[in-house]
């Protein structure tokens, strides 16, 4: 039994300040954590390999030492916890007991909170202890605390009278010249950490529009996804929320499998915590069935929101560089609240995981005239924010916690006294404002948009190159290459993105507060929206 225990570094969560504690955890609870192991350190950003690496050349040169692992499993197992799987590839393991055992196991106390938007939930406070024999082996314990860290709001189009219809497969895929094809044969993959998938919709959707309709294969990560009648039987306002929250896991698959019909396509969800994040991209990573090209990921908060504890943000991002490893390009919503990114404290802040360097940060834009004369701005719908009278605005800005890569070498500066020149987002952006997206939802239409519909399609339009490229061109993460530039001509961002130049991502009511789009990359726009056949033509 051990006798003595060691703080672990970076696991401090502060108390939530919208929710009130109302009591203890009942100890004889079952609770699963996710327990994060030390491995080889991974590539940085600056020095990512030419070339992917396979799941074998991953494992044999970054997994978690066995002896690691059977030392974590013997000492937890002696503190009344039980070992569920262990995954040296995943660097982690699941480790199951009661919440008295959790308690005693880690040096805390988990209570019982009470919050308007999350309702109930197991949380804690102050930081975790480890048995002072794990010291430095254990890198991470997530799941004590079931506190919402993935967060997306519905943004529903209202068509003003006269205005656009919403685009639909055939109109995208023109905008953005996708090359022809169907996306045959490949893999994407798509996050979701809320509410519920209705296979009538999608199906109704497809039929709309005269697509086939795709294989579609739902993978529970430690939740189910719910079907509309579970759905139906909750109480009200907790059915209004899994509505909400199933009409954008909707919006996701429908864009893909518009786009992609001949894909296989991997819903992925997840409870939407620190241990959701990390089960759902170590699952991704390790699909027996085989690596998508693309993840999806239409979810995320700001990256200095206290909910995020310095640990789960580093085991995260650890992920997120096991999927660049791999090929896997990981494309994430920039946020849909501008500059400020839901916190009104007048600075600006970006939104994780979109800032993580090893992912392809998608911001917004949005089409402006007549359908026949359209010319696509900057997504900003006043105020720069969502509100519940509408509204919205790209994410966009400049991280204060990870550092700018070598490769990102473009001139933005934070609008942030003192900030340090981190990594940017986004890397590039697509339609997510009006006329915004012909969908389906519950049987009818339901236009809607945001950076949660750009991030998709980006997905669709990186599986439909990869179906085009000769069969020796592996699937390659797309971020730093969009920067490179060789023998002296324009970087791939310049030649395979059409330049948005005009708007801004200002989310407070004073001018000036936000980035504005100019000439080449910028801090709202990225490189631009996909010209996918000059995409294809560089990467073939």
């Amino acid at each position: 039994m051990a006798t003595s225990y060691v703080e672990l570094p970076g696991s401090e969560r502060p108390p939530n300040a919208t929710a009130k504690r109302v009591g203890d955890a009942d100890q004889q609870a079952r609770v699963e954590v996710t327990i994060g192991l030390r491995g080889p350190a991974l590539p940085g950003a600056n020095d990512l390999p030419a070339k992917p690496l396979s799941l074998a050349e991953f494992e044999g040169k970054y997994a978690s030492a066995k002896a690691d692992a059977d030392k974590v499993a013997q000492v937890l197992t002696s503190l009344n916890l039980q070992v569920e799987d262990i995954s040296l590839a995943g660097r982690s393991m699941r480790v199951s007991g009661t919440v008295a055992a959790m308690e005693a196991a880690f040096g805390l106390k988990l209570g019982l909170y009470e919050s308007a938007t999350q309702g109930r939930y197991r949380g804690r406070e102050g930081v975790i202890h480890v048995p002072s024999e794990l010291k430095d082996i254990v890198t991470g314990v997530f799941g004590l605390d079931e506190r919402r860290v993935a967060r997306r709001k519905p943004k529903i189009g209202a068509r003003a009278v006269g205005a656009p219809a919403p685009l639909g497969p055939s109109d995208l895929e023109t905008r953005y010249a996708f090359p022809d094809g169907d996306a045959a044969g490949q893999r994407i993959a798509i996050a979701e950490f809320d509410g519920g998938y209705f296979p009538d919709d999608v199906s109704a959707y497809c039929n709309k529009f005269g697509r086939p309709i795709p294989q579609v294969t739902v993978i529970p990560v430690g939740k189910e996804a719910l079907t509309l009648a579970q759905i139906k039987a909750l109480p009200k306002a907790k059915q209004t929320a899994e509505l909400d929250s199933s009409g954008e896991v909707l919006m996701d698959v429908q864009i893909v499998a518009g786009l992609c019909p001949g894909a296989s396509i991997d819903v992925y969800f997840a409870p939407f915590t620190q241990k959701g994040w990390v089960d759902l991209l170590n699952k991704v990573t390790a699909n027996g069935a085989g690596l998508p090209v693309a993840l999806s990921v239409s979810w995320g908060m700001p990256e200095d929101d206290p909910s995020w504890s310095a640990a789960a943000r580093a085991a995260i991002n650890d992920r997120l560089q096991a999927a660049a490893l791999l090929g896997i390009t990981v494309c994430i919503a920039a946020g849909d609240d501008g500059s400020g990114d839901e916190i009104a404290d007048g600075r600006a802040h970006v939104d994780f995981p979109s800032s993580s360097p090893f992912t392809l940060s998608v911001g917004g834009t949005m089409l402006v005239g007549s359908s026949t004369q359209a010319t696509e701005e900057v997504w900003w719908e006043s105020p720069g924010r969502r509100t519940s009278d509408g509204g919205g605005a790209t994410g966009g800005g400049v991280s204060i916690y990870f550092e700018r890569p070598s490769w990102q070498n473009v001139s933005v500066n934070s609008i942030n006294n003192g900030s340090l020149p981190g990594r940017v987002i986004p890397d590039v952006a697509a339609l997510a404002g009006p006329p915004y997206y012909d969908l389906i939802f519950l049987g009818q239409p339901s236009p809607s948009g945001g950076t949660s519909a750009s991030t998709p399609l980006w997905a669709a339009l990186l599986a439909r190159i990869q179906s085009a490229l000769p069969s020796h061109k592996p699937p390659q993460f797309l971020t730093p290459l969009l920067y490179g530039s060789q023998a002296g001509n324009p970087s791939l961002g310049v030649t395979a993105c059409h330049d948005i130049t005009v708007g801004q991502n200002a989310s407070s009511p004073q001018p000036g507060q936000g980035y504005s789009a100019g000439q080449g990359y910028d801090a709202v726009s990225g490189w631009g929206t996909p010209i996918g056949t000059s995409l294809l033509t560089a990467l073939s």
